[in-house]
């Protein structure tokens, strides 16, 4: 029971867990802002039975985000103390703005866009939806920093072995910082479109013909349409910043063992570590030199010059595998729903049932990205600063493998609550149609504009 695998293991269950729910909130917020804009301008009630359906989703999502970010919080002091005696001079006062701006904007104006329709004008409801998806951003901003910083630190001094900020725009604007923010920005809007799109695609295949389920069906499909083309140039750049910043992660992520020109795209392989080649290879010649070099002859880092100073090759070379084979699958499918609701303005009974399970296909590639890069990083907590095994307490094995095991079987019982429970609103919200009032407004004045307007 090595106290230091089953840390990392426990923070990553941690860390796994959390970042499904602000995969969700982020862009949200800024679906909610479009519906609640869209009702605005037409007085049309299915955009805020759409709105009204995804606020409840958001309200969820939010607070299991914070409840599993405070026991990340915790393992900070517990598990990972010298993480913060080393860097805290930084990683405090990033981590201290963005639960100032969670808490600030995101829970104090989360009630109004719950329960004040209608009871406070509608300019003040629409001023809170802007202000819970700016605050959802900015909160995403300050986490990206100092993720980033961590990769790429910059700003900082070291002082009898502690970090000290000297130039906190340095450090804010570290070099990979822009690029993880944008990734993660439309990851977050391709996790939420396809959210929306499956979650509307069941609605569709219970008989629900209603005007909320295909304003949310479209809105969910043409948004993911427009963003995986998006993303996947940003990823092309983010990696060639990675290629300049983190080489030897670049070479674990093509399984590339040795620096030199002509380098493959290895599509299928297993890295074999112990002796320093790939088993079962099947490559595209040059792929590699023609992606991350635009030439066939560029050379490329091999993980054989970063001995003992490289990321283990299996995690990171399959993680970044599944996120884009999962981007590539987005691609085809929020492509073929948008052509058919466009031309047929319906959905095949085989292209529905498909996504649905497709609802939590920015899930699966949100993780892998995560995993290549934190993984990525190893064996280094702060690049070229601290090496994760120098962070880690004096926690006895056995007793982070007990809390390891509780928290695992938490957050499976609470994952499986909170799908059945978005299958529920679901499938209420097919039952219930166009049918069912507004908060606080009978149905013969639906079709009113609220108060304020």
């Amino acid at each position: 029971m090595d106290p230091l695998i089953l840390s990392r293991i426990q923070f990553g269950a941690n860390i796994s867990f959390h970042i499904l729910f602000p995969a969700i909130t982020i862009a949200l917020g800024w679906v909610l802002l479009f519906f609640k804009l869209r009702y605005n301008a037409t007085g049309d009630s299915a955009w805020m039975r759409a709105y009204f359906t995804w606020v409840k989703v958001f309200a969820l999502s939010f607070a299991m985000g914070v409840v599993s970010g405070v026991t990340m919080s915790f393992q900070f002091g517990t598990n990972w103390p010298g993480y913060m005696e080393k860097v805290g001079n930084i990683a405090g006062p990033l981590l201290a703005y963005e639960i100032l701006t969670a808490f600030f904007l995101e829970a104090a104006f989360l009630g109004i866009m719950l329960f004040g329709f209608r009871r406070v004008s509608n300019r003040i409801h629409t001023l809170a939806t802007v202000l819970v998806a700016g605050g959802t951003t900015v909160s995403a901003f300050w986490i990206i920093v100092l993720n980033s910083w961590m990769q790429t630190p910059a700003g900082f001094e070291m002082r009898d072995g502690v970090a000290h900020a000297v130039d906190w725009w340095a450090i804010v604007f570290n070099p990979s910082m822009p690029y993880r923010l944008v990734h993660m920005l439309l990851a977050s809007g391709l996790t939420v479109s396809f959210l929306i799109a499956g979650l509307s695609a069941l609605r569709y295949l219970y008989g629900d013909r209603s005007e909320s389920m295909w304003k949310a069906l479209r809105t969910g499909v043409f948004t993911a349409a427009i963003l995986i083309p998006i993303q996947i140039f940003a990823g092309d750049q983010h990696g060639l910043n990675t290629l300049e910043h983190q080489p030897q992660k670049i070479a674990a992520m093509e399984a590339n063992w040795n620096t030199g020109p002509n380098v493959p795209l290895v599509l299928f392989a297993l890295p074999d570590e112990a002796a320093r080649e790939n088993k079962f290879e099947l490559a595209i010649p040059d792929g590699a030199s023609l992606i991350l070099r635009h030439s066939s002859s560029g050379v490329v880092p091999g993980l054989n010059d970063y001995p003992g100073n490289h990321p283990p090759v299996f995690p990171v070379f399959w993680g970044f595998r599944i996120m884009v084979g999962t981007g590539i699958l987005m691609l085809i499918v929020s492509w073929s729903a948008a052509y058919f609701l466009k031309r047929h303005h319906s959905l095949p009974k085989p292209l529905a049932l498909l996504m649905v399970p497709m609802a939590l296909s920015g899930w699966l590639a949100t993780l892998a990205g995560w995993y290549t890069t934190e993984i990525g990083r190893q064996p280094w907590l702060v690049t070229g600063v601290l090496k994760t095994a120098d962070a880690v307490g004096p926690v006895a094995g056995s007793n982070v493998a007990l809390t390891l095991a509780v928290y695992l079987v938490l957050y499976v019982l609470l994952l499986l609550a909170y799908l059945g429970v978005l299958v529920h609103l679901a499938l209420k919200a097919a039952k219930d149609g166009d049918a069912s009032p507004l908060p606080g407004v009978m149905n013969a004045a639906l079709s009113q504009p609220a108060a304020g307007e």
